[in-house]
């Protein structure tokens, strides 16, 4: 027994000792490279068409998870980021240019209006010091932007799924009238494996549906007016909380099965094409992804060609529509539980959308309305939307907001 107990102090007095030994080594360990704070460069590149311009003072954003870092370049066109915490990072730039100033860079003299330069890179590992490149391209700023998505849908007062509040809104965002007769809205394809890669097909884009504004007779929008665009052009704010009254609608997606309650007093949004043959309404899926842009064109569409994802020989037809024809555009992408938003399933080109935006839920119907800020108010009270080519900029969601309103 002796033995026994001499043999115990012997290994508790050894587990002290090694006890004693690991935390002094725990001690003059350096654990700072895992979380050491890293400094990131970020040179402003301009795009071709505008070289020579000056590339000082212009605001680059690092946006992680909905917070923001900013800061401005330099005389050389480079932002300098100090004391950042490694992580997956959005990286934008964008900023206004008069027509007179495009015209003086490219020789090209169009008019008034306004241009915007914007680029971005997403989904960027900073983990260690580097300088990275942001290319920009440059557009011009046009009359009528997408200003609201509503394609969450929402729960009824009887915890049921409600779908049939779904609508669009146009924003004339300039300060002259804008005839809005034969413009498109059409809804990118959402297949849950994306059907082409911005870029594999040149300038180029898919859509799974077409719609078009009635050009049988002219539809003005005043400055800061809107066009409201529904499935359901009925009183839906009594169905739930989140729903709202859409009897002031411009023009309903008819539902041709007779499955939602149409409005025979509101105009038809008309149907050019639809990759889905039993489907007349707008086709939001609530969980998304839900991109969406509107375009113009005098060639007939019925004419423009359609092609099966990439790679495939069968299944579903999108209609390829050329970039040049688009005057707005949002990527909505989808939000996954575990990893969040899947950014690599952007629809869009960066020249038509260098973001995107979502929803917070993953399976929608939390009455989540996508809808675009405001930038200023003119002297006139007319609101002015944010319209920075980006999507993480220009937009917000929420369920307190109403057709026509903006905040």
């Amino acid at each position: 027994m002796m033995k026994n107990k001499k043999y115990r102090r012997t290994n508790s007095a050894f587990g002290c000792w090694l006890l004693a030994f690991s935390l002094a080594l725990v001690g003059c360990m350096d654990f700072d490279d895992a979380t050491q704070a890293i400094s990131i460069k970020v040179q402003v590149q301009m795009p071709e068409a505008l070289k020579g311009a000056d590339v000082s003072g212009r605001t680059v954003t690092l946006n992680l998870g909905g917070k923001s870092i900013t800061a401005q370049t330099g005389s050389d066109g480079v932002a300098t980021f100090q004391n950042i915490v490694p992580d997956v990072y959005d990286i934008s730039t964008s900023w206004k240019m008069t027509a007179q100033e495009y015209a003086n860079l490219t020789g090209e003299h169009v008019g008034n209006g306004k241009y915007t330069v914007a680029g971005s890179l997403n989904t960027q590992m900073l983990a260690t010091e580097k300088t990275l490149t942001l290319s920009t391209n440059v557009t011009k700023d046009q009359s009528m932007l997408i200003s609201k998505v509503y394609y969450a849908g929402s729960k009824d007062n009887n915890n049921k799924n409600y779908l049939a509040g779904k609508y669009i809104e146009l924003y004339n965002n300039s300060d002259e009238p804008y005839d809005a007769s034969g413009l498109y809205i059409a809804l990118m394809e959402s297949e849950s494996t994306i059907a082409y890669t911005p870029g594999q097909v040149k300038d180029t884009i898919f859509a799974k549906q077409v719609f078009r504004i009635p050009a049988d007779k002219a539809f003005i929008v005043e400055p800061g007016g809107s066009v409201l665009i529904v499935n359901s052009a009925i009183d839906h704010s009594g169905q739930g909380p989140n729903e709202r009254n859409l009897l002031s609608a411009d023009f309903e997606a008819k539902d041709k099965q007779g499955k939602t309650t149409n409005n025979p007093n509101v105009p038809e949004l008309q149907l050019v094409y639809s990759t889905y043959s039993l489907i007349s309404q707008l086709n939001m899926v609530q969980s998304g992804p839900c991109s969406v842009i509107i375009f113009s064109t005098s060639e007939d569409v019925l004419n423009w060609p359609t092609a099966y994802a990439y790679g495939k020989t069968k299944g579903s037809l999108f209609m390829k529509i050329p970039t040049s024809s688009v005057i707005d555009g949002v990527d909505i992408l989808s939000k996954k539980a575990q990893t969040g938003v899947d950014v690599n399933t952007k629809r869009l080109f960066d020249y038509l959308d260098a973001g995107y935006t979502n929803i917070n839920a993953t399976n929608g119907y939390n009455g989540e309305v996508v809808y675009r800020k405001i930038e200023s108010t003119a002297t006139d009270g007319r609101k002015i939307l944010k319209d920075t080519n980006n999507s993480q900029n220009d937009f917000d969601v929420t369920t307190d907001i109403n057709p026509r309103e903006y905040k």
